[in-house]
């Protein structure tokens, strides 16, 4: 299992590489690493688990920020009712994935971003596009796929794919308003 001691942080200039494709089909090594990857996020935000294993929640994790410059990230978001139980999850571990169209409209969240990779509080808005659409290969069900993601499940699949170019969340933060509203932007809490 993936630990927190398995990340790197943005002291280590890795995490500024540039990562590169992986070949398809998955090796059975790059398939492992993804299911890791996953399986990863779901102990991080499952109470017991992140508490025994000292995890941070996470809702995506890219490879290099474990110091693996491939193209390659998984997504674990869950959705709540109003009474804070869980009634669906959005997971992907994907290879090669590739924002193919985006809206000019843009969104943020309200708190702002974090990363497993970035141990301080950063604050400020991050502007992301308010829908995108992706494509690559989700190794969960072993076929290719298309996703069109609106709001969070956008901002999500956007900060993961900068990693591959060594991008940080806070790299988009307007330096000397990091907290002035993004005009016309969808705010996301």
């Amino acid at each position: 299992m993936l630990l927190m001691k398995d990340i790197i942080d943005d002291s280590n200039k890795l995490i500024r590489s540039i990562s590169k494709e992986v070949s398809l089909p998955l090796s059975k090594e790059d398939h492992d690493l993804l299911m890791d990857m996953h399986a990863f996020l779901v102990a991080s935000q499952d109470e017991k688990l992140s508490e025994k294993y000292d995890l941070r929640p996470a809702v995506g994790i890219a490879a290099i920020q474990l110091g693996i410059p491939k193209r390659m990230c998984a997504i674990h978001v869950l959705d709540f009712d109003e009474n804070g139980e869980v009634i669906n999850s959005t997971d992907y571990a994907l290879a090669n994935p590739k924002i193919v169209s985006y809206t000019p409209k843009q969104s943020y969240l309200k708190t702002g971003e974090a990363c497993l990779s970035v141990l301080e509080d950063v604050q400020g808005y991050v502007p992301r596009h308010a829908k995108i659409t992706v494509e690559g290969y989700d190794a969960l069900t072993e076929k290719n796929v298309k996703i069109v993601a609106r709001g969070y499940l956008a901002i999500c699949l956007q900060h993961e794919l900068d990693h591959f170019d060594g991008i940080l969340f806070y790299d988009h933060i307007n330096k000397d308003y990091p907290l002035m509203p993004i005009e016309h932007a969808m705010v996301i809490d």
